[in-house]
C-alpha cells in the first residue's frame, strides 16, 4: 500500500506542475513541453509527442520527450499530416493500439526514427475544434500496454494542453488589439497637434496678407512663421506616415525597421525608447525578420511588464554579422528562477527564432536590475 501511496503522490505531483504549467507566465512552448514530458513519466511511456497543425499541411508546433538530441537530428524535419497523425486531427476520437504498425492508418516511420509499437494517441479539443494532438509509444511498465487508466489521464493532460493553446491565442490577440489602440492614440494626438498647427498656419497668413500694404517688414515677419509653421506641419504628417505604414525588411533594411519602431514606441508610452545603429551589413531576409521580431519582442516585455522609464536599442556590427541589444532599466527578474516572471514571457520564442537562424540569443537580468537582451545574428 505504501508504493501505490507514494506512486499516487507522484502522480498529483506531476499533474500539479502541468497544471501549474498552463497558469504561471511561460510560452506556449514551454507549458506543452511539461505536459508532454508529464505524460511520458506519468503513463510510464518510452516516447511522447505532441502536434499543433500549421494550417498547411505540417505543423507550427511539434514537441517530444524521450529522444536524444542526436535521435532528432537522424529522424529530419518534422513529420507532416499524413497517416495516422493526421486522422487525429480530423477525429476527435482517441486512438489507443497494442500494436501501432497493425493500424490501418499506419503508414511507416522515417529510417532513423524509432520502432514504436503499442500506441496511445489523443486529440487536443476545445469544443468542437482540434487544436492538435498528443500521444505516447512503448508502454514501459506494462506488458499489457495502454489501459483505459492510461487513456483518462492523458484525456486529462490534453485539456491542459488546449487551456495553454488557447491562451497563446488570446494573447496573441491581444497583443493585436493593442497594437490597434497604440495606433488609433498615435493617429488621434498627431492629427490634433496638425490641426493646431494648420490652424494656426491660416491665421498667421492671413494676418500676413492684411500687412502687406502698410506695413511690409511686419508681412515679412509674419510669412517666416507661415514657412516654421508649415515646415512643423509637413515634419508631423511625415513622422505619423513612417510610424504607421507597414515595416518594409525588404526595401527599407533592418536599420530603419528598429528606427521607426523605436520612433513609434517613445511616442505613445511613458518610457523613453531610443536607437542608435553602426553601418551594418544587409542580411539574408530570414536573419534580418528574425532580428526585427526579437527585438519587437523584447521592447514588448520591457514596456509592458517590466516598468521600465528607458529602453536602448543598439544594433552593432560584428564582422560580417549584426549584434542587436535592448536594454531596459525596468524591474528585471530571476533568469534562472523555476517560476518566470511576466517580463520572461516570450523568452522560449526568442530562443527558438534565433537558433532557427544561426543566431544566439543572451538574457542578462536580476530583480531591480533591469534587463539587457543581446543577439548575435551571423552574416551571410
Amino acid at each position: 500500500m505504501e508504493s501505490v501511496a507514494g506512486c499516487d503522490r507522484e502522480e498529483l505531483r506531476e499533474v500539479s506542475a502541468a497544471v501549474l504549467a498552463v497558469t504561471a507566465h511561460l510560452s506556449v512552448r514551454e507549458v506543452l513541453q511539461t505536459i508532454v514530458s508529464a505524460a511520458r513519466r506519468l503513463l510510464g511511456a518510452q516516447y511522447a509527442a505532441l502536434g499543433i497543425p500549421d494550417g498547411s499541411g505540417s505543423f507550427r508546433e511539434f514537441l517530444a520527450d524521450g529522444l536524444t538530441d542526436e535521435q532528432w537530428r537522424a529522424i529530419g524535419p518534422i513529420p507532416r499530416q499524413h497517416g495516422l497523425l493526421g486522422a487525429m486531427l480530423r477525429d476527435p476520437t482517441p486512438v489507443r493500439s497494442a500494436d501501432i504498425r497493425a493500424h490501418p492508418r499506419f503508414e511507416g516511420w522515417p529510417a532513423a526514427h524509432p520502432e514504436m509499437v503499442d500506441f496511445l494517441g489523443m486529440p487536443i479539443v476545445d469544443g468542437t475544434e482540434i487544436l492538435g494532438e498528443i500521444f505516447l509509444a512503448n508502454k514501459q511498465s506494462s506488458p499489457a500496454g495502454f489501459d483505459a487508466d492510461d487513456q483518462e489521464l492523458l484525456k486529462l493532460l490534453a485539456a491542459h494542453a488546449a487551456i495553454a493553446i488557447v491562451n497563446a491565442r488570446l494573447y496573441e490577440r491581444g497583443r493585436e488589439l493593442s497594437i490597434v489602440e497604440e495606433r488609433q492614440r498615435i493617429a488621434r494626438e498627431l492629427h490634433d497637434a496638425v490641426t493646431q498647427k494648420l490652424f494656426s498656419l491660416r491665421l498667421t497668413a492671413e494676418a500676413a496678407a492684411a500687412l502687406v500694404a502698410r506695413d511690409p517688414a511686419r508681412a515679412a515677419a509674419e510669412l517666416d512663421t507661415v514657412r516654421r509653421l508649415a515646415a512643423e506641419a509637413t515634419a508631423e504628417l511625415k513622422s505619423i506616415v513612417d510610424g504607421l505604414r507597414p515595416v518594409d525588411l525588404a526595401g527599407d533594411g533592418l536599420p530603419a525597421a528598429l528606427q521607426r519602431q523605436a520612433d513609434l514606441l517613445d511616442r505613445v508610452h511613458d518610457a523613453k525608447v531610443s536607437f542608435a545603429a553602426d553601418a551594418v551589413p544587409r542580411l539574408p531576409a530570414a536573419r534580418e525578420e528574425a532580428a526585427y521580431r526579437i527585438a519587437q519582442e523584447a521592447l514588448h516585455n520591457a514596456l509592458r511588464h517590466a516598468g521600465a522609464a528607458r529602453v536602448a536599442v543598439e544594433l552593432r556590427r560584428a564582422g560580417p554579422g549584426v549584434v542587436l541589444t535592448v536594454a531596459d532599466d525596468g524591474r528585471g527578474f530571476d533568469v534562472r528562477g523555476a517560476a518566470p516572471a511576466q517580463p520572461r514571457l516570450g523568452l522560449a520564442s526568442m530562443r527558438e527564432r534565433a537558433r532557427a537562424v544561426g543566431g544566439r540569443l543572451l538574457v542578462r537580468s536580476a530583480p531591480g536590475e533591469g534587463t539587457v537582451v543581446t543577439l548575435e545574428v551571423p552574416g551571410a
